[in-house]
């Protein structure tokens, strides 16, 4: 039997000059840290209380898995473990193997509860699901339940064009890919500056 869909929300410890460290140098380590703290809560109120799925924290350092939470409650936290980024998503979609798995960040605005309903409908009939972020990375990775994903993110060029089509390239012959939607993740001052726009223009801002 399938279980329920589960989704891992990766978030780093919210501690000056430790998150969004290429954003930082564009606009600054306190605004980088007050721009993921929001964006993070933001994420987890709109996702964290879905009963489509569940979700769970993702959490590096992993000692910030445990004791008081700077996040809001209610959510269960697990660590990512050591290594690169590679290697704690791989570590996280091998969990739970009897069900759908995705993954996403915590640093894009524009992600809506029904950008994750697709990734889990999707993984209905595909094997994998990449949400496809602007800047040629992925806003999330899922699995079906069951698939092994060892080897899926060997020699990955993170924080370049070529993140997805590196991963892309190391899924094997024969396996189902859906891709969803385009969106923005905000690494750097220049997606910071179009974040604002956005948000300004659904508030009527001029």
């Amino acid at each position: 039997m399938t279980a329920s869909p589960r989704l891992y929300v990766f978030v780093r410890a919210p501690m000056l000059g430790a998150v969004k460290r290429r954003l930082a140098a564009d606009i600054g380590e306190v605004a980088a840290l007050r721009f993921y703290r929001d964006a993070t809560d933001r994420l987890l109120r709109r996702l964290g209380r879905d009963r489509r799925w569940d979700t769970v924290l993702a959490v590096t350092p992993d000692r910030a898995a445990d004791g008081a939470s700077p996040w809001a409650p209610g959510f269960a936290r697990v660590g990512q473990g050591g290594g690169d980024l590679g290697a704690r998503m791989g570590r996280i979609l091998a969990a739970d193997p009897a069900a759908p798995v995705a993954i996403v960040g915590s640093d894009i605005p524009d992600l809506a509860p029904r950008h994750v309903s697709a990734a889990f409908a999707a993984l209905r009939g595909a094997d994998l699901a990449f949400g496809p972020a602007a800047d040629g990375g992925y806003w999330l990775v899922g699995r079906r339940p069951g698939l092994p994903t060892r080897g899926l993110f060997e020699n990955i060029r993170w924080s370049s064009p070529h993140a997805l089509a590196d991963t892309s390239a190391n899924v094997p012959p024969g396996r189902r890919i859906a891709l969803l939607d385009m969106l923005e993740d905000v690494d750097d001052g220049e997606g910071y500056a179009r974040w604002r726009l956005r948000r300004n223009a659904r508030r009527g801002v001029r």
